[in-house]
């Protein structure tokens, strides 16, 4: 009986260590758990903030290029009324050279010119500034004259045409 009792004991305490075992192997494996998950959500949120971050830096350029460029777009509109005052031929020829020169750095820049006369009005890109009557050819609501070009980059208005507008 006493053999019995000698190997129970050890029985006893080896099923304890066992046990005990079984339950830091269960807060371990619980703990690693956590811990992978707020590594994943933090991965995941850095990935995010990359993200955030490119779209801030792209915005950010964007609107320096737009504010850049409407400094300079009153330049062309100048060339442009400079060319149209009959100046002699020598002059105009000058003048016809900057404007292509202009023109050559916006395209670099990917600036549209907004152009919308003959098409029907769409306040997306342009500003009705005035209304004019309509005559024989003219359909309502359809853009007669620009007086300020408008330009956009890609799908961006930088400035919106002004316009006349058929009633």
């Amino acid at each position: 009986m006493e053999e019995n009792k000698e190997t129970t004991a050890p029985e006893q305490e080896a099923q304890q260590t066992e046990e005990n075992l079984t339950e830091q192997l269960e807060k371990a494996t619980a703990l690693a758990n956590d811990y992978k998950d707020k590594w994943m959500r933090n991965v995941a949120e850095f990935d995010n903030y990359k993200k955030r971050n490119v779209k801030l830096w792209q915005e950010a350029f964007f609107e320096g290029k737009a504010d850049v460029l409407l400094k300079i777009l009153p330049i062309g509109d100048n060339l442009d009324t400079a060319i149209s005052m009959g100046l002699d031929e020598k002059t105009a020829e000058g003048l016809v050279l900057l404007r292509r020169k202009f023109n050559d750095v916006l395209s670099q820049m990917e600036v549209e010119e907004i152009n919308p006369v003959g098409e029907k009005f769409n306040p997306q890109i342009a500003e009705a500034v005035m209304q004019v009557e309509a005559s024989e050819n003219d359909e309502s609501e359809t853009v007669k004259q620009v007086f300020q070009k408008g330009y956009k980059i890609k799908d961006k208005i930088i400035r919106y045409a002004k316009v006349s507008v058929v009633k």
